[in-house]
C-alpha cells in the first residue's frame, strides 16, 4: 500500500539510504525542485530510480512548472515559459487567442514533462489578486477577475490533461487576498464570506470538476478564525468540499512553510485530520520524511478512489500540432520583451 504523503528528494541522485527510505515508506508521490534537476537524462534516471524504489506504476511525480518565476526546469535544457499574467494581458486584447495560446503552451509543456517521466504539474494558479494583496501571487495570476482567471485556468488545465499530465489547481480556496507570504508567516484574511464567495472562491467553484487541488495556508476569519484552511476541518468540509463542490484529490501545500506550527509530524497529522487526502512534504530532508511517514496512514477509502481517478489522467493523451504550439508560445514570449 502507498502512504498518504508526497516526499521531496534531497538532490539530483538517489543515494542508497534515500532509496531504502522510499522503499520502506512508499509515499504516493515525489516532488522535484531545482536542486533535483541538472539535465534531461539525469532527471529521467532520477525518476526511474524513484519508481523502482517505491515500486508502483501509479505514482505522482510532481513539479512546479507554472512559468515565469515559478519554473523548476529552465533553459538551456528546457524551454522558457511566460508567467500567467502574460496570458492575462493577451486576453484583454484577444480572448480566443489567449485561451488557445494558454492551452497549447500547456500541451507543449505536458509533452516536455512526460518525456522526463514527470506526470503532475502544480498549476494552474486560480488565485484572484486583490489590491493590497502580497505579491507572492502577483504575475502568477491569470488576471484580476474571477471570470478571466477561470477561463485561462481551465484552458491550461485542459492542455495538461490532453497531454496525460495531471494539473493541480491551487491554492484552494484562494490565496490572492492574503497580505503575507505563507512561506514565511501565516496570512489572515478578514473579508466577509459574501466577498470570498463572489471573488476568491469563484474560480475554484467553476473548476470544481478538476481531478486535483492544493490547499492554502491562509486563515479566513469569516469561516474559521482559529486555523488556516489547510488545517481547518470546517473550511475543508464547508467550503472546499461543500460550497465549492470539489471532490477530487486534495493535497496540502508544503508542510515546511512557516505559516504552520508544530513539528513536521504534527503538521502532517493536522492537514490529514482536516480532510486533505495527501500531505505534501517538500524539504527532501530524510528525517522529515521518516517523521511524516511514521504518522500518515496508507491510502485507503475515499482518498484512494480520488487518487486512482487522478492517476487516470496519465493514460489519456491526444495529438496536437507541435509547430502551432511553439509558434503560439513564441508570440507570448515576444510580448514580454
Amino acid at each position: 500500500m502507498l502512504s498518504a504523503f508526497i516526499a521531496g528528494l534531497a538532490g539530483a541522485q538517489l543515494d542508497a539510504r534515500e532509496a531504502a527510505l522510499l522503499r520502506q515508506t512508499r509515499p504516493c508521490g515525489v516532488i522535484l525542485f531545482a536542486r533535483n534537476v541538472e539535465s534531461p537524462e539525469q532527471v529521467r534516471r532520477l525518476v526511474s530510480d524513484v519508481r523502482t524504489a517505491i515500486g508502483s506504476d501509479d505514482l505522482l511525480v510532481l513539479i512546479d512548472q507554472e512559468g515565469g518565476r515559478v519554473q523548476r526546469l529552465k533553459p538551456p535544457h528546457w524551454r522558457a515559459l511566460p508567467p500567467a499574467a502574460a496570458y492575462g494581458r493577451l486576453y484583454q486584447r484577444d480572448q480566443q487567442g489567449a485561451l488557445a495560446a494558454a492551452r497549447l503552451a500547456a500541451r507543449l509543456t505536458a509533452a516536455d514533462l512526460s518525456a522526463l517521466g514527470i506526470n503532475t504539474d502544480c498549476t494552474p494558479v486560480l488565485d484572484v489578486p486583490v489590491p493590497g494583496g502580497h505579491d507572492v501571487i502577483g504575475d502568477r495570476a491569470y488576471g484580476s477577475t474571477p471570470d478571466q482567471v477561470c477561463a485561462l485556468g481551465r484552458a491550461v488545465a485542459v492542455g495538461f490533461m490532453d497531454g496525460g499530465v495531471l494539473p493541480v489547481i491551487k491554492h484552494i480556496p484562494g490565496h490572492g487576498r492574503a497580505t503575507k507570504d505563507s512561506h514565511l508567516e501565516l496570512p489572515v484574511v478578514n473579508a466577509s464570506r459574501a466577498d470570498l464567495e463572489a471573488n476568491d472562491f469563484a474560480p475554484f467553484r467553476a473548476l470544481a470538476g478538476m481531478p486535483a487541488a492544493m490547499t492554502a495556508h491562509v486563515v479566513f476569519t469569516a469561516i474559521d478564525a482559529q486555523a488556516p484552511a489547510s488545517t481547518s476541518a470546517r473550511v475543508t468540509a464547508e467550503i472546499i468540499r461543500g460550497a465549492i463542490g470539489f471532490d477530487g484529490l486534495l493535497m496540502s501545500d508544503d508542510l515546511g512553510m512557516r505559516a504552520l506550527t508544530g513539528t513536521i509530524a504534527e503538521r502532517a497529522q493536522a492537514v490529514l485530520a482536516a480532510g486533505s487526502d495527501l500531505a505534501l512534504l517538500c524539504s527532501g530532508d530524510l528525517s522529515d520524511t521518516e517523521s511524516v511517514a511514521g504518522v500518515v496512514p496508507s491510502l485507503q477509502g475515499r482518498a484512494l478512489v480520488r487518487f486512482a481517478n487522478a492517476c487516470a489522467v496519465f493514460r489519456q493523451q491526444s495529438t496536437f500540432d507541435v509547430a502551432e504550439a511553439e509558434a503560439r508560445l513564441g508570440e507570448v514570449l515576444r510580448g514580454l520583451a
